[in-house]
């Protein structure tokens, strides 16, 4: 497939296909009554929660009002668009998704959340508890924007389809039946939202548009006067590890901290938090020092007891810079150390999940395949993944470039595909403030954008495995490239960011960052480090485990042997030669084949990987 043939396949439609129904053994394997039931926030984690994954009644209406009846069940969290949400219905954007479920409280939860209301005695033991207690609702990610009631009352409201949210509920709710209504629209690609590479009409590199809730859902209860929000800084120079807490009462309260390696305390400390403040800093020298890296993955523990407040948590002691190797030449760094990133483009989606995994251990798959392959890090592509998964990575050593999600109005194929795939060098003239040519002319998408930009880095700012910010990728929605890497730096300055990945340099940012498909490898001398971020993307058709009979990719190979041959020779040949001409990192296309686009390592179902001559999972 040459240069113009691929292009004009990239946003190719192909409304007459139906997509092959592929499932992953994990999908197989699903039981509708323990969905997802491991504890969603992995760095925040107590003890008393309730997970409300499972079937809720759900309805798809034209009008906002509440529907008379539902249309049946959906198995929450996966969207209606999904085959495991057992609904397989696309949600427009003219439409409106409504789910419904209830959930019980019993007396004696109810009289620790509401202590002054008579209840009698009989029907409540007592709790032991020495403070009144707070029921907190939590939704992982609902595409795109949702209104939330409870017991007929409004809750709260939410827009931005891939960051968790949270409610206060201990004033909706009542003792025995609680019932909890959704209202949920999704304007995907009509609207300036980011979306990623969801689209409503599939095709190429673009996919099936999801809706609804994809994430748990789950609800906490708590003291009220608790954690609400947790910062880890590590100095690895110094030993250290800051920490920031801030609290949900102005209160004070006494701390303590505890910090374990290898199960054994090494680090405990106590003290009051000061009245009139909700916020408490710390530095903690750490006695035993045991650096983070994908080879030595070391996790420590850290306990917080917080007045009645009990959590767990984690983080690792490593830096990632960009500084100059013994010749001059600008490296990525870990711990100061040239860490060349053997990377891999990872979309997150799954033909029977879409944009959410079957189950823990599907995500464990993908990260334990592709360490196997030996890949070093993994590249999120323009989607921001369920807390767990950034667990693993944590755990396991793979290393990750965080992709802020896409968005804009419409955008000109030609000019952020076509143009730069043509003539690499003249798409770097063109200034990402001529926001009509990147689909940002919306002064509220561009703004509404920076927040959730910000956001994203403020969520995710604790994950040791997090290397590198990537806000703007091939000019989607691309716009103040520079200026954004500044907001990015100051909310965040322990990581580098790639300002712009693919083309339309705005010369920011830590990297000279380049996607090549079609070229021999090269690098391009830069004052930044050299990152070839994407490359790649071989293609491999395998029946009865491909969505469709087409092929998309940038290189075609029948067979799974003859795509090994060629992957191992360009990374061989091609790619791991250029480390000593200065490339700092290379992120090959892709982990999985996704519905059309079939230049995945891994079937999309996961049960071949292409290209290690391993055949079928097991």
């Amino acid at each position: 497939m040459d240069i113009i043939d691929a292009a004009r396949n990239i946003n190719k439609t192909h409304e007459e296909d139906v997509l092959a129904r592929l499932t992953t053994v994990w999908g197989e394997q699903l039981d509708p009554e323990h969905v997802l039931e491991e504890y969603p926030r992995p760095q925040l984690k107590r003890g008393n929660y309730t997970i409300l994954n499972g079937y809720w009644n759900y309805a798809i209406t034209a009008s906002p009002a509440a529907p008379s009846a539902y249309d049946g069940q959906i198995l929450v969290p996966f969207s209606p668009e999904s085959i495991l949400s057992g609904v397989e219905r696309q949600l427009k954007p003219d439409e409106y998704l409504w789910y419904e479920r209830t959930f019980s409280l019993s007396s004696d939860e109810y009289r620790l959340l509401h202590p002054e209301d008579s209840v009698p005695a009989a029907s409540c033991a007592s709790s032991g508890s020495g403070s009144p207690q707070k029921l907190i609702l939590h939704f992982g990610a609902v595409d795109q924007t949702a209104d939330v009631w409870l017991n007929g009352r409004k809750v709260c409201s939410h827009t931005g389809g891939y960051l968790p949210f949270e409610a206060d509920i201990t004033t909706f709710v009542k003792a025995g039946e609680n019932r909890m209504t959704l209202r949920v629209q999704d304007f995907s690609d009509t609207s300036f939202h980011s979306r990623g590479k969801q689209t409503l009409k599939r095709g190429g590199m673009f996919y099936t548009a999801q809706s609804g809730i994809w994430q748990t859902v789950w609800m906490e209860m708590v003291p009220k006067n608790h954690i609400r929000k947790l910062y880890l800084t590590p100095d690895y120079d110094k030993g250290e590890i800051g920490l920031c807490l801030t609290a949900s009462e102005e209160t004070a309260a006494p701390l303590t901290i505890r910090i374990y390696a290898k199960e054994k305390c090494i680090y405990q400390g106590s003290c009051r938090t000061p009245d009139g403040c909700s916020r408490f800093e710390a530095v903690l020298k750490l006695s035993e020092l045991h650096p983070w890296t994908p080879e030595t993955p070391f996790l420590y523990g850290l306990s917080l007891q917080y007045g009645d407040d009990r959590i767990e948590s984690y983080f690792a002691l490593r830096c990632f810079t960009v500084e100059p190797d013994e010749k001059g030449t600008m490296r990525f760094c870990l711990n100061h150390k040239p860490c060349f990133l053997h990377g891999v483009l990872d979309q997150g989606y799954w033909p029977d999940g879409l944009y959410t995994a079957p189950s823990d251990e599907a995500l464990i798959y993908d990260i334990t395949a592709m360490q196997k392959l030996g890949f070093n890090m993994m590249r999120k592509h323009i989607k921001i993944e369920s807390a767990r998964w950034y667990y693993h990575c944590d755990r396991m050593g793979m290393i990750v470039w965080q992709d802020m999600v896409s968005g804009g109005d419409h955008y000109s194929l030609p000019l952020v595909c076509y143009f730069p795939t043509l003539f690499p060098s003249l798409s770097n003239w063109i200034r990402d403030s001529r926001y009509k040519l990147f689909g940002r002319t919306s002064k509220a998408g561009r703004r509404e954008w920076t927040k959730e930009c910000l956001d994203t880095v403020d969520h995710l700012f604790n994950v040791p495995s997090i290397a590198v910010w990537v806000p703007f990728n091939e000019g989607w929605g691309q716009f103040d490239a520079k200026k954004i890497t500044e907001k990015i730096k100051e909310k965040d300055p322990t990581r580098p960011v790639d300002h712009a990945s693919g083309w339309f340099d705005q010369k920011g940012g830590d990297f000279k960052s380049v996607h090549n498909y079609f070229r021999k490898l090269s690098v391009l001398h830069d004052a930044r480090a050299f990152a070839l971020s994407e490359y790649g993307g071989y293609a491999c058709h395998i029946a009865g485990h491909s969505s469709v009979e087409r092929i998309f990719g940038y290189r075609k190979y029948n067979t799974c042997e003859e795509l090994t041959s060629a992957f191992r020779r360009l990374i061989d040949r091609e790619v791991f030669p250029l480390i000593k001409k200065g490339l700092s990192a290379a992120v090959y296309t892709q982990v999985s084949d996704v519905e059309e686009e079939v230049n995945g390592l891994l079937t999309y179902d996961r049960k071949i990987c292409k290209a290690d001559g391993t055949g079928p999972f097991l």
